[in-house]
């Protein structure tokens, strides 16, 4: 019978013990090393958090003084009223500032001029929004009602009909760098992309946004197009998730609704024909909008020509297989959700029936030159019989 070895065993089992014991140890230093980073990132989160709310809270510039003047405009919510006041930089963060107001239950705001300061905090700006302003309405010598799908030269001459300020000072204004700049440093998310696109025929048109705007006593062209460009931001803002459904940036979806305004009226015709401007696009095929002819031309055009067809111009979608540097009018945003949202189809081509203003769609370039014939060719050897008639009874 064999000799058990205690002593072995013992040492053995010693060992064993005290590796065990390190293990622990070096497990427990891990655990509290573990929290310790928790807590120091849970330590950090907090400061930074407080840091972001003071700073949205606090006053934007305590050592500047000057007033600052800004138009509420009429529905605007409280999440708009905090974007105004980012954009006018008396806010860093408007989500912020926007919780801040639900926190402290304000909601009784009115539409109206204010004023303000840098060093006004959230309080006092809320204090300020709580008494009321300058009613928007006071002086009001008329209003404006830009129809969706204007153009900025039909907006001018909207203005020059219905104010003192002429239609050519107005698209000067619009078409100013200085208030462009002014403009971009105010609405930064909305206009700072325009700095990087050429070719554009007026920066702004597609930014003038579609609604009724009031004509206050003494109001410049400037003050006109700051009031569309803050409703076209507020629209672009309420807009933000939906754009997480397009990889277009917002300029290009502006664009291409610019188009599909003035190809469809519906809702569901606007997003099958925006559907199939994206398999275009995706086929690498030119869109060939006869509506963009038009606005390279600079005339309204029905009917455009082979010769009209062949204008030189980055607007012209009949020679490029791209969308246009730019809108080519300032669209609903009916037509704007329809590129965000456009219907899934497989058709390349469509005709518009101009009597009925029936759509009709087709796969291929035969279906589609059957309907060109039928529903437009008539139509167009209409036009150019009564233009012959008039030139025989001149001659």
């Amino acid at each position: 019978m064999a000799k058990i070895n205690w002593e072995k065993i013992q040492a053995e089992a010693k060992r064993n013990e005290t590796i065990h014991v390190k293990e622990t140890l070096w497990t427990n230093r891990i655990i509290h090393v573990f929290m310790l980073g928790l807590l120091l990132v849970g330590l950090l989160v907090t400061i930074f958090a407080y840091i972001k709310i003071d700073g949205a809270l606090s006053p934007s510039d305590i050592k500047d003084s000057s007033k600052l003047e800004v138009t509420i405009p009429m529905g605007s919510t409280s999440s708009d009223i905090a974007q105004i006041l980012e954009d006018k930089g008396l806010t860093s963060s408007s989500k912020i500032f926007s919780l801040y107001m639900k926190f402290k239950g304000s909601h009784n705001f009115q539409a109206g001029t204010y004023e303000f300061s840098k060093q006004m905090g959230a309080n006092e700006l809320l204090a300020t929004l709580e008494e009321g302003g300058k009613p928007i309405y006071e002086d009001v010598d008329s209003t404006l009602t830009v129809v969706e799908g204007m153009q900025l030269e039909e907006i001018a001459q909207l203005v020059e009909e219905n104010t003192p300020i002429s239609a050519e000072d107005f698209i000067k204004a619009a078409d100013n760098h200085n208030l462009i700049d002014q403009l971009m440093a105010s609405f930064p998310s909305l206009l700072k992309p325009l700095t990087e696109i050429e070719n554009l025929k007026h920066p702004l048109e597609g930014y003038l946004y579609p609604a009724t705007y009031d004509y206050i006593s003494g109001s410049t062209a400037e003050d006109l197009i700051t009031q569309m460009v803050t409703k076209a931001n507020l629209e672009f803002q309420s807009l933000l998730e939906d754009l997480n459904n397009t990889a277009f940036s917002y300029h290009q979806i502006l664009t291409l609704a610019s188009i599909v305004e003035r190809e469809a009226v519906t809702d569901e015709d606007r997003a099958l024909v925006a559907g199939v401007f994206y398999n275009r696009l995706n086929a690498g095929m030119p869109l060939q909008s006869d509506i963009t002819v038009s606005y390279a031309l600079g005339e309204h055009k029905e009917l455009v020509t082979y010769q009209d067809l062949e204008v030189d111009s980055p607007y012209n979608t009949y020679k490029a297989s791209a969308l246009p540097p730019g809108p080519i009018n300032n669209p609903s945003l009916s037509a704007i959700k329809a590129c965000i949202y456009p219907s899934s189809n497989n058709y390349y081509y469509f005709v518009a029936d101009l009597k009925t203003g029936k759509i009709y769609y087709s796969q291929s370039q035969e279906e589609h030159d059957a309907l060109v014939k039928e529903y437009v060719q008539p139509l167009f050897e209409e036009s150019s019989n009564k233009e012959q008639d008039t030139s025989r009874s001149s001659e």
